[in-house]
């Protein structure tokens, strides 16, 4: 869970956030997952920000039946296919859901 001025003070993350799910033609429902995984996730440094944000939009993607490659989301970002596929499961866990065995 997360508070409000999370929101607030991770604005411009968020906005980041957003691009890319425009750039995947993300749906709402997945949009929304992501925002809420990258808030109750948020790393303590600026680095590590983008890799949550694509994890983030892979994890949201993955929920909302909204898949895209982790090679298009890291692309999306700006980031390494490879961050992605590092960060998704733990991403999940961290928010307490149980990621998928396949």
């Amino acid at each position: 869970m997360y508070r409000a001025s999370d929101r607030v003070q991770n604005e411009r993350w968020l906005a980041d956030l957003q691009r890319a799910a425009d750039e995947l033609d993300l749906g709402s429902d997945a949009r929304s997952t992501a925002e809420d995984l990258f808030l109750s996730t948020i790393p303590e440094g600026e680095r590590s920000k983008p890799a949550a944000i694509a994890a983030s939009l892979y994890a949201g993607g993955l929920i909302a039946g909204d898949r895209r490659s982790q090679g298009a989301v890291a692309d999306a970002v700006g980031v390494t296919r490879l961050t992605v596929q590092k960060r998704w499961k733990a991403l999940l866990e961290e928010a307490g859901l149980e990621p998928p065995t396949w």
